[in-house]
């Protein structure tokens, strides 16, 4: 298992929920209407000027100030807030209500003094815990309603409602809540001649020299144990035997929740992808802190639980990343 201190950057949230408010009208309305209140402001964009892969970034950003301290997140109170679906965050132990702002398309982008745009994927893991929380629910809940505005069943348009964790078809009356996607991620390993290795692979999507664990969606009537032997046979034609899960981490781009094993090969199988991994690689301990460390491979960035996975086998830290 992954020890406390190798928590994995987006899993690190303190801040209470506060899903027994989500349905209270009356608490919502007065947390609205107090200036102690935080709203984190997320931008929409141009629904006519980028894709759905843009927009789906811009959705991951918000104003981010750099301090002494490192990156903290720029909060604004409710009237400073832009119109906009709002969604609850929680609430922390004085009270003080959270919420996040995804500012209608066409609304101009924030611009608190003394801060800048950032995306989760570049401060979720340089945030402290109550920030990368936070950001890490705001942006879920964003990507979530932004992509679920009809009912699935009948097409009708599904209105927001439970404080931005539901909504609600306007024909029917059903209820859609957040879908997430299960997703195994996992570091194989083995030992030759007395000697430990991993095995990365890399996407022939990626930039030369990036590489990084596997990992895949869990399919209907799987268990997270079956996707693991599954994914690893299909993506390299590796077998391995005795799962283990070592921790999990949110991942809203945009909706997976990623669940990190480590897996023994013990032998071949069958391959049937040749698209996801064009090739991979076994490395030792010392050879991998050489690769590293000259830059001849690339590791995953420290948001991710990747990166904490590859640490957890080497035992330590690693330099450079994607």
């Amino acid at each position: 298992m992954l020890s406390s201190d190798e928590i994995p950057a987006l899993s690190r949230g303190t801040i209470d929920p506060a899903g027994h408010r989500r349905g209270d009208d009356a608490w919502l309305d007065k947390a609205w209407a107090d200036p102690d209140t935080r709203v984190l402001v997320l931008h929409d964009g141009d629904p006519g000027a980028e894709d759905h892969r843009s927009r789906m970034g811009r959705r991951s950003r918000a104003p981010v100030s750099d301090g002494p301290e490192g990156p903290r997140l720029v909060f604004c109170a409710p009237e400073q807030a832009p119109e906009g679906e709002r969604y609850l965050l929680g609430a922390d132990d004085s009270g003080c209500a959270y919420f996040a702002v995804l500012a209608g398309a066409g609304a101009p982008a924030p611009e608190p003094p003394g801060a800048e745009p950032a995306s989760l994927r570049e401060v979720g893991a340089l945030l402290d815990d109550r920030d990368s929380g936070l950001f890490t629910r705001a942006v879920a809940l964003a990507h979530w309603n932004a992509t679920h505005r009809f009912c699935p069943a009948c097409g009708a348009p599904a209105a927001p409602a439970g404080a931005g964790h539901l909504r609600v078809c306007t024909r029917e009356g059903t209820e859609n809540y957040p879908r997430t996607d299960p997703a195994v991620i996992m570091l194989v390993h083995r030992e030759v001649d007395g000697v430990e290795e991993c095995l990365l692979g890399h996407n022939p999507r990626w930039p030369d020299g990036r590489y990084s664990v596997l990992a895949g969606f869990v399919e209907p009537g799987e268990s997270l144990e079956q996707a693991v032997v599954r994914e690893v046979a299909e993506e390299v034609g590796v077998t391995v035997t005795g799962p283990r899960y070592q921790g999990s981490q949110p991942w809203p781009f945009p909706r997976s929740l990623m669940l990190g094993y480590t897996a023994r090969a013990t032998g071949r199988a069958e391959r049937t992808d040749e698209q996801e991994i064009s090739h991979a690689r076994w490395f030792s301990r010392p050879a991998l802190r050489q690769a590293a460390e000259s830059g001849e491979v690339l590791l995953p960035g420290s948001v991710s639980i990747a990166r904490k996975l590859i640490e957890h086998w080497y035992g330590g830290e690693l330099p450079g990343e994607w």
